[in-house]
């Protein structure tokens, strides 16, 4: 008897699934674009706040009036 026969056989590795841009329909595509797109300008924001500059704009305005 060998070592190996009375116990589960490991599942055979797959290969990973690569993400086409072309198998995607035309709303999945702009959705996927939109996400990197607002992923970059949350990452370079980051990067300014890190770098200790100001937001521009953003914030409550006083009227003034009292």
């Amino acid at each position: 008897m060998s070592g190996r026969q009375g116990g589960k056989l490991k599942p055979l590795k797959q290969k990973k699934k690569k993400n086409n841009m072309d198998d995607m329909d035309p709303e999945e595509k702009a959705y996927k674009e939109k996400q990197k797109a607002d992923a970059a300008a949350k990452k370079a924001m980051m990067q300014n706040i890190k770098a200790g500059k100001p937001l521009v704009g953003g914030g409550i305005k006083k009227s003034g009036k009292k």
